[in-house]
């Protein structure tokens, strides 16, 4: 019986060499790279714990292709047929049995054997095999559903050639379980096994090891063919395997044992004297109190290290949890980007990491554009291939995308591509990657074990729409029957969606007696729920000594009384921040402020710049607007920042005076939290005698309509019930007698609380309105809730239930791309260029301004061929200059705009020979970095990124 067979070199693997391989390699992995706290999960459904749990692992990788000793599978190389009908194992050519092989897809072939086997040598009921054979059935990622097992035991023929071959056939399929059973050490546990009833969670993570150790064991370059390896011994060929694959070790936390502000200290570099803040305290002392880890929500305003609280706690839930590592989920790629490096800094003063080799990765579809990340990845990563079991790869994975390592944490190349790389120790990555988790997709358990194995930390939780929500509570009950640790961050949450979070994570439903009762206020507030069931706990740190009071004001929506009003603010100097809820309104703005103030004083940041652009906006924010205590380049005179909601998060930038479009109030409070967020001197003193007084000036609305009427791009954006409740909780602070500013953060829960509850708000003649504008919220909320509840995961079923058709009806493969992302996120598709400039001779080059990388090499005006194959760094520049259209290029506008795309066709850059830039749709400007597409006008600058308008011919 053969495994395997290389049609190139005619090279060839026994099937039990390849159970024999995929077996020992199970146990490595169980042994070595495991997590503890995955190994428990298991270890305690089974009658003997950790010795049970190991053998079942071990022997589930031994038997997973026992399916290939059938005439299904092994009619497809006649000459391995043949010489297996010479033993007496007939079977029909692959031809002659024509589409029926589908029906006996290996992995499901071997679950029935198995099955069969239990059954007729063990004495196993029918009932009870299925959620042990499912990780046989479903190791190609999609466990079997009941319609297809139906199907392939009314056609036996599949499984045994009939007549007298059916005995042969019988046979040699049982003596290999036989031999299975002794041989990984199970024949004498099977008997106990009988009554155990495996939780789906755990039928889950065993089938994720099978594929696992399937994948490693299935790479010619780990475990050559036969029959140049025939002569190897086992245990030589294990070793050089294990040895060749080199995977990093899994984190095995220690929990401190210092008080809160020592570990502060010494995982953040503290400046001297400071103190931890009293939030980071409460957090780090109630997971110390909390009977097992499990959920914690830390509400607390901006600035108030949150993230720094969320790492001390992973610590602690990692050392008693049994964690291997933590996922940091966040709502960007930027935000992703720019948490990467603080995880690193924390990772190299994490005892028990120094000195040893761990994995990291960043996860989302432009990491390895990061330089940060690129300097971990491997320059020459031993193991390249993939198992022939697994798909192959996009042709767009930057598989050759290799750097030196780190020391101590690099980006195994191994664990690389969109299935394996969340199984690194260490992530930062969007949130789309958790979400993956509750979608129903190929190879979901793989996913599940990615993030079982961690302390999953999940930023900036108020960020999340109700479509978003719907995948988050569902992965949060998973998290939850895994007993997975969580920690959410969040600076301003509902108290609707704390006890959401709450109740999927404990997967039970509050009580008619909130236990968050006399909490609606409370601010800031840590809440944390053990894993098991336990009550939850509840903890209301003082806020720190800082606090800010800002003046709201109602503003008129007029460009030219705006530049007036800052003309007069900023006569001694200062700088303001303006953010527009749209594009479109950002470069308005931009323009009218520029004819004013002078280009030089008026910067642009939006959503709509290259990637490299991008980034270089945020370096040049933080570099003149950033913490005193780590710039000096602070404009003197007067300076204007206009953007988009990129000004919104994670960015540490601190402004004299802000001005803000209507958002919702949680958005707006978190606006504000970029308005004096440093001390400038005693008293602010250091700023503009105007502007020591923090101020907010809200306009994008008409405030002398009988109802407020916001702008129409920000009630597309945010819709009118949301803002329409923001601006009636603020109506008591934007009216000017009696004068009552925002006090932060001792306002930032009653105006969250008061915006999202589901009390009237608002005064009595806009009722009317108000309730036509919830009516319309409900209607959209519901459609979110129905549309993202299609492709989302079950809940988890009962102890003993297999996960037969656990991924039935889902959406096949996914992965980080605009697509995959929608799945997740209810957006519109939308269409991602690389962005080059065409001279005028016609040749293409890199954007003219870009600036050197970090090893100074020049990234301007690089040539990039159109006869050839651009050098790696060439390729790797354009791709940096990746930008996703706006949604004027979605719908029926989408395929006119591939189409005027696709008439640039490169081979040589879009094939397979440029991992960089295959399968990219190019965008090519002209020397004025202007062009025309699908009936638009679209012009670029560094200084103000993307313009469209629409043609007027179109």
């Amino acid at each position: 019986m053969w495994a395997k067979h290389d049609r190139d070199s005619d090279g060839w693997l026994p099937l039990w060499r390849h159970m024999e391989d995929s077996a020992a390699v199970a146990g490595l992995l169980w042994d070595e790279w495991l997590p503890l706290g995955v190994r428990r999960l298991v270890a305690e459904v089974l009658p003997q714990g950790e010795p049970d749990a190991r053998a079942l692992a071990v022997w589930l990788a031994g038997v997973h292709d026992i399916g290939k000793a059938t005439p299904a599978f092994a009619c497809q190389v006649d000459q391995l047929a043949e010489a297996m009908r010479d033993q007496g194992l007939e079977m029909r050519s692959a031809r002659a049995m024509g589409p029926d092989r589908r029906i006996a897809p290996h992995g499901l072939a071997g679950q029935v054997l198995l099955g069969e086997w239990l059954e007729e040598r063990h004495g196993w009921v029918p009932a009870l095999t299925g959620q042990f054979t499912v990780a046989v059935g479903g190791h190609h990622g999609v466990p079997p559903e009941h319609g297809q097992i139906k199907a392939l035991y009314a056609r036996e023929e599949l499984l045994r050639t009939p007549g007298v071959s059916n005995r042969v056939w019988r046979q040699v399929q049982n003596e290999s379980l036989d031999a299975c059973a002794e041989r990984f050490g199970v024949a004498e546990r099977l008997g106990g096994w009988r009554a155990v009833k495996l939780p789906q969670p755990v039928q889950v993570l065993l089938t994720a090891l099978v594929i696992v150790s399937d994948w490693i064991a299935s790479n010619p370059d780990l475990f050559p063919y036969f029959p140049e390896a025939a002569a190897h011994s086992e245990q030589d060929r294990l070793a050089a395997a294990w040895d060749g694959l080199d995977l990093p070790a899994t984190w095995r936390a220690e929990e401190p044992d210092v008080c809160a502000r020592d570990l502060f200290a010494s995982r953040f570099e503290l400046p001297a004297h400071a103190e931890a803040r009293p939030v980071q305290v409460a957090a780090v002392e109630l997971a110390r109190d909390m009977e097992t880890p499990g959920l914690m929500i830390v509400e607390a305003p901006m600035g108030e290290g949150k993230t720094e609280a969320a790492l001390a706690v992973a610590e602690i839930f990692a050392a008693r949890s049994g964690a291997g590592g933590v996922f940091i989920a966040l709502p960007t790629m930027a935000t992703g980007n720019a948490m990467f490096p603080r995880l690193l800094d924390w990772l190299n003063r994490l005892p028990g990491v120094e000195g040893s080799r761990h994995s990291v990765h960043l996860a989302h579809s432009k990491a390895a554009l990061n330089e940060d990340f690129a300097g971990l990845m491997a320059r020459k990563g031993r193991v390249s291939a993939v198992g022939v079991d697994e798909a192959a790869p996009a042709s767009r994975q930057k598989s050759d995308a290799r750097h030196r390592a780190g020391a101590e944490l690099v980006a195994h190349t191994w664990l690389r591509g969109r299935k394996k790389a969340m199984l690194a120790s260490f992530v930062a990555g969007t949130i789309d990657q958790l979400l993956f988790a509750g979608l129903k997709s190929r190879h979901l358990a793989l996913r599940h074990l990615a993030v079982v194995g961690k302390v999953v930390v999940i930023d900036e939780a108020h960020a999340y729409d109700t479509y978003m929500s719907v995948y988050l509570d569902q992965v949060l009950s998973w998290l939850g029957a895994y007993r997975v640790p969580v920690v959410v961050l969040s600076a301003t949450l509902p108290a609707t969606r704390r006890r959401e979070l709450v109740d999927a994570y404990a997967g039970q439903t509050s009580s008619s007696t909130p236990w968050d009762a006399g909490t609606r206020d409370a601010y800031p507030l840590v809440t944390a729920v053990p894993s098991g069931g336990a009550a939850p706990l509840v903890r209301r740190p003082q806020a720190s000594a800082r606090s800010t009071t800002v003046q709201v004001e109602p503003f008129v929506d007029d460009l030219n009384v705006l530049a007036d009003r800052l003309e007069n603010e900023l006569a001694d100097g200062g700088c303001v921040l303006v953010i527009r809820n749209t594009v479109q309104r950002v470069l308005t703005t931009a323009r009218v402020l520029r004819d004013r103030f002078g280009a030089e004083n008026v910067t642009v940041a939006h959503s709509c710049f290259v990637d490299l652009d991008r980034a270089d906006k945020d370096s040049t924010l933080l570099r003149l607007f950033g913490s005193p205590e780590k710039t000096d380049a602070r404009p003197s005179g007067r300076h204007i920042v206009v953007a988009s909601q990129v000004a919104e998060q994670s960015l540490d930038v601190d402004f004299d005076l802000l001005v803000s479009d209507l958002c919702p109030v949680d958005l707006l409070l978190q606006r504000m939290g970029r308005l004096h967020r440093h001390r400038r001197g005693q008293g602010q003193e250091r700023r503009p005698p105007r502007l020591r007084t923090a101020r907010c000036l809200v306009t994008g609305v008409d405030w002398t309509a009988a109802v407020p009427t916001p702008v129409r791009g920000s009630v597309a954006v945010y819709g009118r019930y949301t803002l329409l409740r923001s601006a009636a909780v603020l109506r008591p602070h934007l009216d000017r007698e009696p004068l009552r500013p925002v006090q932060l953060p001792a306002d930032i829960s009653p105006l969250v609380q008061s915006a999202y509850g589901e009390g009237l708000v608002g005064p009595e003649d806009w009722q009317e309105v108000m309730k036509e504008a919830a009516e319309q919220f409900e209607r959209h909320r519901s459609d979110q809730t129905e549309r993202a509840a299609v492709f989302r995961l079950g809940d988890v079923g009962k102890p003993g239930r297999p996960l037969f058709g656990w991924v039935a009806a889902g959406v096949g493969d996914t992965d980080d791309t605009p697509a995959g992302r929608a799945q997740v996120r209810d957006s519109r598709d939308s269409l991602e260029v690389v962005v080059v400039q065409r001279r005028g001779d016609g040749s293409l080059v890199t954007l003219p301004w870009l600036r050197p990388d970090r090893r100074k090499r020049q990234r301007a005006s690089v040539e990039l061929p159109q006869d050839a194959t651009p050098t790696s760094f060439a390729a790797r520049t354009a791709a940096s200059c990746g930008l996703r259209l706006p949604l004027q290029f979605s719908g029926e506008t989408m395929d006119r705009a591939i189409e005027e795309l696709e008439q640039l066709y490169l081979p040589n850059w879009q094939g397979k020979d440029s991992s960089w830039l295959s399968d990219q749709l190019i965008l090519a400007l002209d020397e004025d970095c202007h062009t025309r597409l699908a009936g638009f006008s679209l012009r670029y600058s560094p200084e103000d990124g993307l313009e469209v308008t629409r043609d007027a011919d179109d």
